[in-house]
């Protein structure tokens, strides 16, 4: 029987993990959400949004060939370490195409297995099954539950610089697209990116609008809400160095600066561009 491509489970997104003994706790990995789809046919390893990309992930693939089950989906994340041994998303484009066997495929969950469905089972039964399927030691790993209570797990993995960790609750079924039976709690980082400009309305919060400092891409806003000090010193450094717009950028409402400001920004860890975003300070380059 071949086996259709299913939607994944997606997380929702909160500021701290939930606490007690119905959750268990598992890292976030920096990736590419991915499931691999195993049957009598072969192997095939399809994006979260159901692109087939077996033939980026060959080696994966031929991996997956060889585990002892006749059919199975795998619901997981594709990743690459870096020296620390942290997933690595800016790596991982590169490896895709450039370096196969830096690949890792980290399973969590397991949808199907030998031609049946196992969705409306537990959640900790099927991670027990999909423990036993994944041999040690090799590019498809086993994603470990994390002993000890949330907020503490939760501190180590912001200390150790991780991207944050998903909850999930141990009872429950397998559901496609949004849920609250799995909660990511994210880690916020610190770094600086170039000012482009303010966008300030009547009445609205002001944001300033940020630019990648070594490409100019622009990677979003930031929520400005610093110190009153720091806005009027901001917002004074905006007017003596007003600029043109950026090439390709029409924003209403805002004040565009000429480069060499550069700004601090809070920003939750792992994301392409800026998300859940503040300014913290600035200064002139």
């Amino acid at each position: 029987m071949r086996l259709k491509f299913i939607e994944p489970l997606m997380p929702t997104l909160v500021e701290k993990p939930p606490e007690g003994d119905g959750w268990t706790h598992e890292v976030k990995f920096d990736g590419y959400r991915s499931l691999i789809i195993k049957d009598e046919e072969g192997v095939r390893i399809f994006t979260r949004r159901g692109l087939d990309w077996t033939a980026k992930y060959r080696d994966l693939a031929k991996e997956a060939g060889d585990l002892d089950v006749d059919s199975a989906i795998i619901d997981g994340e594709v990743i690459v370490l870096n020296d620390a041994g942290l997933s690595d998303f800016g790596a991982l484009r590169k490896a895709i195409s450039r370096r196969q066997h830096d690949l890792y495929f980290v399973a969590f969950d397991l949808l199907h297995i030998n031609g049946l469905d196992i969705r409306d089972m537990p959640l900790e039964e099927r991670r027990e099954i999909l423990a036993e399927m994944i041999p040690v030691g090799q590019h498809i790993q086993f994603s470990q539950a994390l002993p000890g209570e949330a907020r503490v797990i939760f501190h180590l993995i912001d200390q150790a610089g991780m991207e944050g960790m998903v909850s999930k609750r141990r009872d429950s079924k397998y559901r496609s697209g949004m849920s609250t039976n799995w909660l990511k709690a994210k880690c916020y980082t610190v770094e600086e990116y170039g000012l482009l400009g303010v966008e300030r309305e009547p009445g609205k919060p002001a944001f300033a609008l940020m630019a990648d400092r070594k490409t100019g891409r622009y990677v979003g806003s930031a929520f400005i809400n610093s110190s009153r000090a720091i806005r009027e010193r901001l917002w004074e450094r905006v007017q003596e160095h007003a600029g043109p717009p950026p090439k390709g950028m029409k924003r209403p409402s805002t004040q565009w600066v000429k480069p060499g400001i550069i700004a601090r920004v809070k920003h939750l860890r792992g994301e392409e561009d800026l998300r859940h975003a503040s300014l913290q300070d600035f200064r002139e380059e």
